[in-house]
């Protein structure tokens, strides 16, 4: 199949190469096509082996007590490893308790790797099921020691054997060949071939069998980006739980990061991926919002973007409530406002402030609620929200490695992305179901100044009007 490779497998004491641990490895070093080196070991896994492992693999707490630890055995392993590729069924387990392994020894393993799994689907891709049983059950071939990691490799053995004389040695090889070209660090059961995930800019979504996506990102390269996720999956338990769960990759092209990033933020928000959804609701931006009414209390209510209107007049864009409320503190304290008419400090009578000198007293009579109120609306005038700085809605182009959009936005809002201004006065025309959002508002700030074409845009005229930079 390949002129230098072993064939690997190991029991662990569960399926997560962070938390377990390895209780037995075996391996066969093959090179040019005869078997050069056997070797296995029972290992201690310095942990307790669950009762549904030991019954699975035949290997108890005693069979591994006084056994060597792996790190003892790593030497042996990686002169065994040496110019060879590392086959193994479900590559991305055996690879990946290893990997973790030698992370804990201070190592960083670097082997190419091929996983049988996926060498089975591209050999049989009509076939159904291609787990080790399966591929066992449709060649006829036997295993005395299964679940046991040199009875396992043995298996495999017989199975590539079987897959030679039933496909030819030549569709073997270059099968093998085509996958090493790729990328063999993506999970087996994964449907979506590497040649097919585009290397420009765009969003990515990872789709496992439910409706709602497991994971949405973004990046200017989505093939390597998508990549990214598998090679850190060994030491981080998100993206290992996202792998074992992942079954197709989708991806949406744009012109560049701006597409991009504006795409990720409305599908984020849209379809609540399993495994973004806390991360995208942290980075939900919030905002204070003051009451017109002096005597009102609280004077100030924290809005989240997507139920403040463009009209609203806010003040501040903040990470987190927690961000909001002690920016507010430092400017009550600085401006002598009272906490307690701010809605920062409950109860009645005179607010601690008061107490210490360091509020006016208009929680107990002591300053006039209008006044307050116009020091108030003052301190906060450097922290209002800019006003939409143009006469209606603006198309903002952007060329990159994805070719040529426009992004088209009015008072702060996205309408959407199109290739030209035809398309752009037709997002105009269309009922506009687009809520205001503080973090499309906070990307506008940064992104329109200094940008390069500008078009203001009316519906009601038949050509769009360059504006420069705005």
């Amino acid at each position: 199949m390949l002129p230098r490779y072993v064939l690997l497998d190991l029991e662990t004491t569960g399926g997560n190469p962070v938390q377990d641990r390895i209780t037995e490895i075996a391996l066969l070093r093959i090179e040019n096509g005869s078997i050069c080196a056997r070797w296995q070991s029972l290992v201690d896994p310095q942990q307790p082996i669950p009762p549904f492992v030991q019954r699975l693999t035949g290997i108890n707490q005693a069979m591994v007590a006084g056994a060597p630890r792996i790190e003892q055995l790593l030497p042996q392993v990686f002169e065994l490893l040496d110019g060879a590729v590392l086959v193994a069924h479900n590559a991305r387990f055996d690879h990946g308790f290893l990997k973790s392994a030698a992370a804990r020894a201070g190592i960083d393993l670097r082997v190419r790797t091929l996983c049988t799994v996926r060498l089975a689907r591209r050999l049989y891709p009509q076939a159904r099921g291609h787990g080790l049983d399966a591929l066992l059950r449709r060649h006829g071939l036997q295993c005395s020691d299964r679940h046991r990691a040199m009875g396992d490799v043995e298996a495999l053995h017989a199975w590539l054997g079987a897959a030679a004389a039933d496909v030819g040695v030549a569709a073997l090889r270059e099968a093998a060949a085509a996958l090493l070209r790729g990328s063999t660090s993506l999970p087996p059961q994964l449907d979506t071939r590497v040649e097919d995930i585009p290397a420009g800019p765009g969003v990515y979504l990872f789709h496992g069998d439910s409706a709602i996506p497991l994971y949405i990102g973004k990046s200017v390269n989505l093939r390597r980006r998508v990549l990214q996720h598998f090679q850190s999956d060994h030491s981080d338990e998100r993206e290992m739980r996202i792998a074992q769960q992942l079954r197709r990759v989708e991806c949406i092209e744009t012109a560049g990061d701006l597409g991009a990033l504006l795409l990720e933020s409305r599908l984020v928000k849209q379809l609540q991926p399993i495994y973004n959804r806390q991360l995208r609701r942290a980075r939900q931006l919030c905002s204070w919002q003051l009451d017109d009414d002096p005597h009102a209390r609280p004077l100030l209510r924290l809005v989240r973007g997507e139920i403040a209107g463009p009209s609203a007049v806010l003040y501040g864009v903040y990470r987190s409530r927690r961000q909001a409320v002690d920016s507010l503190r430092e400017l009550a304290a600085r401006e002598a406002l009272c906490p307690r008419a701010l809605g920062l400090e409950a109860g009645g009578g005179r607010c601690f402030a008061h107490q210490i000198g360091q509020c006016r007293g208009v929680c107990c009579g002591g300053e006039d609620a209008v006044a307050h109120h116009a020091r108030l609306r003052a301190a906060l005038a450097a922290h209002r929200l800019q006003a939409w700085p143009w006469r209606g809605a603006v198309a903002l182009r952007e060329c990159g490695a994805g070719g040529s959009q426009l992004h088209v936005f009015d008072d702060w809002r996205h309408l959407g992305s199109v290739q030209d201004e035809a398309g752009a006065r037709a997002l105009l025309q269309a009922p506009q179901v687009q809520a205001f959002d503080l973090d499309t508002y906070r990307l506008l700030l940064a992104r329109l100044r200094g940008a390069g074409e500008l078009l203001l845009l009316d519906a009601s005229r038949s050509a769009a009007a360059a504006v420069g930079d705005g």
